[in-house]
């Protein structure tokens, strides 16, 4: 499935940012007792940052819970952020009102996970599609029909099935109906959400295949969430590895697979099968023990030292500073670098 995929990496190593994302942090209150004082807090995302290079992929992965999904969120203001900073083409999105948020909202859209839930069983693709521009332009009906049938020949879904419901559909086909009203205002970026985690593995070569081509046709930048690395590393050019809400690792996708620095990423890759039956039988598994940490109660030092096989007694005292390493990776390990 995963080779189909066209790869798509790009010539230049640095380009214009897209988005800027500075300390961003999560946090959703805890409250208990007889009269509901809050306690402690569930910290979701604990202070990520990361830049997006316009048309590019960026891969967010990790276990599930690890808060890739409430960071994408927070990003486009889905969910208020506690804390920290994002910008989008210079312009800040945190911190800003209503009004200028909906400005903004057009060029910033995002693909979910589940099809059928995403989409109102009440109203026609058609109208879903047309939903974005109906709340941000004036068309008139036929132009704004268009546009429908467009935005869905763009995804390969038949014009006139417009007045169909979306359990008329498969998931696949569901799927597309999202991506067709996620491009409907020709945004910047899309934040793909596990875009294809709900579907049938038969399927889901086809939605990346669709997803590389609408990329490269529109001039898209993708933020891909997913805990399928294999996928990733056929569709992504940087990953960012999150663990316990922070990021662990992040590097250009052909670096992180030939020799990762975080023991976590390393842990992760170790579990991706080979096709190579002959190099799978020689791999060497890294197998974790202990339970992920509650993010009410994180680890004092590294949030990885109490499951990491290389932990040392400073990690487990002081957490590793956010550091990059050349020629375009940065890790928050201690001793990364230092091998």
């Amino acid at each position: 499935m995963n080779a189909s995929v066209r790869i798509s990496r790009k010539s230049k190593a640095e380009a214009e940012t897209l988005l800027s994302v500075r300390d961003l942090e999560v946090h959703f209150p805890v409250f208990s007792g007889l009269f509901r004082r809050r306690t402690g807090s569930i910290k979701a995302v604990d202070g990520i940052s990361f830049d997006i290079r316009r048309g590019e992929t960026l891969g967010l992965v990790g276990e599930s819970g690890c808060g890739k999904s409430t960071a994408g969120r927070a990003i486009l203001r889905l969910i208020e952020p506690t804390a920290g900073q994002v910008e989008f083409r210079g312009k800040p999105v945190t911190g800003i009102g209503a009004g200028e948020l909906h400005a903004l909202r057009p060029r910033m859209q995002m693909i979910f996970q589940d099809p059928q839930a995403s989409l109102n069983p009440r109203m026609t693709v058609g109208n879903i599609i047309a939903e974005p521009l109906d709340e941000h332009l004036s068309l008139a009906r036929a132009e704004r029909n268009g546009r429908v049938a467009e935005l869905m020949n763009a995804v390969g879904l038949n014009p006139n099935f417009a007045n169909r419901y979306p359990h008329e559909f498969s998931g696949g086909q569901r799927q597309r109906i999202g991506i067709a009203r996620a491009l409907a205002l020709n945004p910047d970026l899309i934040v793909c959400d596990e875009p294809i985690a709900a579907l049938d593995v038969s399927i889901q070569a086809q939605v990346m295949n669709l997803l590389a081509d609408l990329q490269q046709k529109f001039r898209l930048t993708f933020l891909f969430i997913s805990h399928d690395l294999s996928m990733v590393r056929h569709f992504a050019d940087r990953v960012a590895v999150m663990y316990l809400g922070k990021i662990a690792e992040l590097a250009p996708v052909g670096d992180l697979f030939a020799g990762p620095r975080h023991p976590y990423t390393r842990a992760l890759l170790s579990a991706v099968p080979v096709p190579d039956p002959r190099v799978e039988a020689k791999r060497k598994r890294i197998i974790l023990t202990g339970d992920v940490p509650s993010p009410a109660n994180p680890p004092k030092g590294c949030n990885f030292c109490t499951r990491c096989p290389e932990a040392r007694e400073k990690c487990f005292d002081f957490k590793p500073e956010w550091r990059k390493l050349p020629p375009d990776r940065h890790v928050a390990c201690h001793y990364a670098g230092n091998e």
